[in-house]
């Protein structure tokens, strides 16, 4: 279902996110995301840079990391492609000293200090977040495959998610030793 109806308006600005996450031959995997930004008129007085024509990206950057099932970053490559200003794209170097960083709960205030605020760029910073998103989305089958799950151990994906609660009906249905709620055990199949 879309949003209701909006008032009257224009567009301003228009940024797009895209993430695609590629098993490799080789048994790792490719994560790739670019981030753009468009203006819908044209940006005038850049100090330094020259006017911006209206849908030319503001933005236009990639970054693509190659990892393992573990999760480990084996390479980091960013680009900018195209920013504000000229020397945005200096920043992009500093990436590859994510390899040997793990994508875990929680992984990026390690990487803080390495290329985030004032040590990296506020673009790539988010991208790096829907990346590592996309990387568990793009592994999760081959993970899951991999992996053997012992008995009395917590689901990773459990309280992640407000389906995934002690008091829902998925809990019920996927973990029924988890679920603490109201409803019959019984009531629902396990998906196994």
């Amino acid at each position: 279902m879309p949003l209701p109806r909006p008032t009257a308006r224009k567009l301003n600005h228009h940024r797009t996110i895209d993430c695609r996450g590629y098993e490799r031959d080789d048994g790792l995997w490719d994560i790739e995301g670019r981030l753009t930004d468009t203006k819908a008129y044209t940006w005038f007085n850049r100090t330094g840079s020259p006017d911006l024509p209206a849908g030319v990206p503001a933005h236009d950057m990639w970054i693509r990391l190659t990892i393992d099932l573990d999760m480990t970053i084996h390479e980091c490559v960013a680009v900018t492609d195209n920013s504000p200003y000229k020397l945005c794209g200096d920043i992009t170097a500093k990436f590859a000293q994510l390899k040997g960083h793990r994508i875990a709960r929680g992984w990026t205030r390690g990487l803080k200090d390495i290329i985030g605020s004032a040590h990296g760029c506020t673009h790539q910073w988010e991208l790096l977040g829907r990346i590592a998103a996309v990387a568990y989305q793009s592994t999760n089958n081959a993970r899951q495959a991999k992996r053997k799950h012992q008995p009395g151990e917590m689901p990773r994906t459990f309280n992640t998610c407000h389906m995934y609660t002690e008091k829902s009906d998925e809990t019920l249905r996927r973990w029924p030793e988890l679920y603490t709620g109201s409803k019959i055990r019984d009531q629902l199949p396990k998906v196994s």
